[in-house]
């Protein structure tokens, strides 16, 4: 009789302890098959949030180089009337441009930002709480000075590429916002409650008036309206001008209020980085294209939190595979060392009788290959369910782990460039009124738990290797054993 067929007569006779052995060889595989499951999630949450969280680049005056500059002007004039200024230098297209054509950008967002004053509108008025409000009527604020301006213009290439318009802080309501094929014209979107203060609606045009220069007056042309985040009035300083006032144009009309030595420029631009693992690398080879009067920062905050929670949750699913592999090769020995302990009678008769030794082994594993084979089928229907259960604790205790890094090693004011990390417009710089940082609209997704051929695969080899090892351990009884002295005994 082949040590097959005695091996299978030995399981269909033994059917109390083969189903002992299926239940904790189906417990084991079930928790390896967890792990595993959640390990693949987590590299496909990672490789999902390159695309979905992404990762921004901001070309920008270097302030540093110019703070520098000022203080070297100012120890060396001998006049003391006459302080010396930061000036920031205008980022150059041709230079935004060429930085665009890098491999790693997928599109990138023009930001310049100025004032104007009301002509044939009024300015949505804003209580300070002191007796007072932030703007005025037609011809601009009665509190402030004129040259400040009380209508903010956000020059960029597409609302659409901005922070407030993706993350949803601002929405379109009418017609439709700028696009790249407004560059040149006078087309303008408005926000509603400047809309609805004034009689506006789309296709209308309105008379804007610069604040510097000739100060002459220039019409602009209504193609949208857009309703602003409900937060941007109570984020708003005491001193500025209420958010509603804000307009939204091609860079291009921006450039022309502040004058022709602007054109051509801009405040700052955005680039959208298709790989947030390679901004690194990118930000290193624009920096190689453009001159010290300018900076390169990014912002993959989102892509870098998503990372850390999901190698967090991977590597706690390779800590559960391994403990529960050795866990389960240690506990399936041992049952087999008892096994064997009950059948060294067995034994004895069999290698009386000539068998040899590795056949018996053989036949001992291939009694676990049926078990394990079973245990399979049943892990594969309970390991989705043991996975989604972990995985979803996993991915909570991480993002409550990574918040509350984030609440207590965060800066406040934002990134400090000009424009914000999403080229919402010039607002007094990152953090100001409007602009969102996008490390706020972090969320880690939820894990995908699905169980794959490859899955099945892997948990079969794991299976086969616990099984092999475990005989291994047990086989040094039977290799000792001797036929005469067993069968004495």
């Amino acid at each position: 009789m082949n040590f097959f067929k005695r091996a299978w007569l030995n399981v269909w006779a033994k059917k109390g302890r083969s189903v002992l052995l299926i239940l904790v060889s189906s417990a084991i595989l079930m928790f390896v098959l967890a792990g595993l499951l959640i390990r693949s999630a987590a590299v496909k949450a990672t490789e999902t949030a390159k695309t979905d969280a992404g990762a921004t680049m901001t070309l920008s005056a270097n302030r540093q180089a110019a703070f520098k500059k000022m203080q070297s002007s100012s120890s060396s004039s001998s006049s003391t009337s006459s302080r010396p200024k930061l000036t920031l230098t205008p980022v150059k297209l041709s230079d935004a441009k060429s930085i665009a054509k890098l491999s790693n950008i997928k599109s990138y967002n023009v930001t310049s930002s100025t004032t104007a004053n009301a002509k044939s509108y009024d300015t949505v008025s804003t209580s300070t709480g002191m007796g007072g409000s932030s703007s005025g009527g037609p011809g601009g604020m009665k509190s402030t000075s004129s040259s400040s301006g009380d209508t903010q213009i956000d020059g960029v290439t597409s609302t659409a590429l901005t922070t407030d318009f993706t993350d949803s802080q601002s929405k379109i309501t009418k017609g439709r916002g700028i696009k790249a094929s407004d560059k040149g014209t006078s087309n303008v979107v408005i926000e509603k409650e400047l809309a609805s203060q004034n009689n506006l609606t789309v296709g209308d045009t309105m008379t804007i008036k610069e604040t510097t220069g000739s100060k002459s007056t220039l019409k602009v042309k209504v193609v949208g309206i857009y309703k602003a985040s409900s937060t941007s009035s109570a984020s708003a300083g005491p001193m500025s001008t209420d958010p509603a006032n804000t307009i939204y144009a091609s860079y291009t009309l921006a450039n022309t209020i502040k004058g022709s030595k602007y054109a051509g420029t801009a405040d700052s631009v955005t680039f959208n980085v298709t790989n947030p693992a390679k901004a690194s690398a990118t930000k290193k080879a624009g920096n190689k294209l453009i001159s010290s009067k300018y900076s390169l920062s990014t912002d993959d905050s989102s892509y870098q939190s998503i990372k850390a929670s999901m190698n967090n949750v991977e590597g706690f699913a390779n800590k559960i595979v391994w403990l529960v592999a050795i866990a389960g090769t240690i506990i399936l020995a041992l049952i087999v060392i008892l096994m064997i302990r009950e059948r060294r009678f067995e034994i004895g008769v069999l290698l009386s009788l000539g068998e040899a030794r590795w056949k018996i082994v053989a036949q001992f594993f291939t009694e676990m290959l049926m078990v394990i084979v079973i245990a399979l089928a049943i892990a594969g229907v309970g390991g989705k369910f043991v996975g989604n259960q972990l995985g979803s604790q996993l991915v909570s205790q991480s993002t409550t782990t990574q918040t509350t890094s984030s609440s207590t090693s965060g800066q406040p004011g934002g990134s400090g460039q000009p424009g914000g990390s999403g080229g919402s417009g010039m607002r007094g710089g990152a953090g100001g009124p409007g602009s969102t940082t996008s490390s706020a609209k972090t969320k880690n997704p939820d894990l995908e738990i699905a169980v794959s051929a490859v899955d099945l695969a892997e948990l079969g080899g794991f299976g086969l290797a616990i099984t092999f090892l475990s005989i291994m351990i047990a086989s040094g009884g039977i290799l000792r054993l001797e036929p005469k002295k067993v069968l004495i005994s």
